[in-house]
């Protein structure tokens, strides 16, 4: 069935009066012997991820049922200032605050690459700190930029949650649930604007916000507590520099803050497995969600591989979950360089058929 942008508006407005199996002829699963894989839809950034309808095809055409959504599709759909602007991204989009560095549509960084001694937090796979962290990194915005990080501020904290809601019901109705926001706070904003994130958060069904770790300060305190009040968790997540103690502050401050593990990242910066990582923090009851990808140790140039080419455990990592019956989403994040020939949905379901082989073997 072919449908024009306008008619995911129509029959979302329509949820719940119409059966919602017609969007698409059939719903994804990729819960797998009760394993939960979902995907960080930062995978799909080949292909472009502002736009809600066109990033909800893409995840319905990967096999995909759960995901962490990345700004800012969910703001653009609610009519925020920052849509019309050149990328759809804006500040708190791909590359502002709360987002990931790199426009819409950026090749996967190379498999193939210089064997250097990588630096922490910056991987030999292009995927470095940086990525919507809390607040670093920015130097002074241009009086253009002052002006729509204002406005975007009045809209946010005038904005209805109807239209947020909509968002949701569009994605539920094709079998699609919303698990995390990758909208975070970050230090200099307002009580009022903390609590917007949770509440759109909220509003798009999500249990968790993610965001990149940092050291323990009053800001990861203050995010835990917040997340805590809204009923949910900061799930912070690490690149090349985490280690098997690197959560160990931030979860100390605050019942709200927890772990968001990149299973990959930490193989590449540490050499090690994951799997102690996980069955500590898993032990704790703090693991929110893990992302997946396959990745070489150091001593193997720290490469973003396809999967099975790496050093990541992923399959004995997914049957580790299995094992201890363990909730938390663990996410294929898609970061390899894509074939010729390919493209970002074609990529994850070979990523979510890995999985299930791992599961089914």
């Amino acid at each position: 069935m072919h449908l024009r942008r306008r008619d995911f508006s129509r029959l979302a407005l329509a949820a719940a009066a119409a059966p919602m199996g017609k969007l698409f002829a059939a719903k994804p699963n990729s819960i797998i012997d009760g394993v939960v894989i979902g995907t960080i839809t930062y995978s799909f950034r080949e292909q472009g991820t502002a736009d809600a309808e066109a990033l909800l095809k893409m995840v319905v055409d990967s096999g995909i049922s759960q995901i962490e959504l990345m700004p800012p599709a969910a703001e653009n759909y609610a009519g925020s200032p920052a849509a019309n602007r050149a990328g759809r991204g804006g500040p708190g989009g791909s590359g502002g605050p709360g987002g990931r560095a790199g426009a819409p549509g950026a090749a996967p960084a190379a498999a193939v690459q210089p064997c250097v001694a990588e630096t922490a937090g910056a991987g030999a796979g292009g995927t470095g700190r940086g990525r919507g962290g809390a607040g670093g990194g920015r130097g002074q915005m241009t009086p253009e930029q002052q002006a729509a990080a204002d406005a975007l501020k009045k809209w946010r904290l005038s904005a209805s949650m109807d239209k947020f809601k909509a968002f949701r019901k569009m994605y539920t109705a094709a079998g699609v649930t919303i698990y995390c926001h990758k909208l975070a706070p970050s230090p200099n904003m307002s009580d009022a604007e903390f609590d917007y994130m949770f509440d759109v958060a909220a509003a798009l069904g999500a249990k968790q916000i993610s965001l990149e770790l940092s050291a323990a300060n009053d800001f990861t305190k203050k995010l835990g507590d917040f997340a805590a009040k809204h009923g949910m968790v900061a799930a912070y997540h690490a690149h090349t520099q985490a280690t098997i103690t690197a959560w160990d502050d931030v979860i100390a401050q605050s019942k709200g803050n927890a772990v968001n593990l990149d299973c990959g990242h930490y193989v590449a910066g540490s050499g090690l497995s994951p799997i102690p990582v996980i069955e500590k923090y898993a032990g704790m009851g703090k693991i929110a969600s893990l992302h997946l990808k396959d990745r070489t140790t150091p001593a193997h140039c720290s490469q973003n591989l396809p999967w099975g080419q790496g050093d990541t455990p992923i399959a004995e990592i997914l049957q580790l979950i299995r094992k201890h019956k363990w909730t938390f989403p663990a996410s294929i994040e898609l970061e390899y360089q894509i074939p010729e020939g390919s493209n970002s949905v074609a990529e994850v379901k070979k990523c979510l058929e890995y999985c299930r082989k791992a599961l089914n073997a």
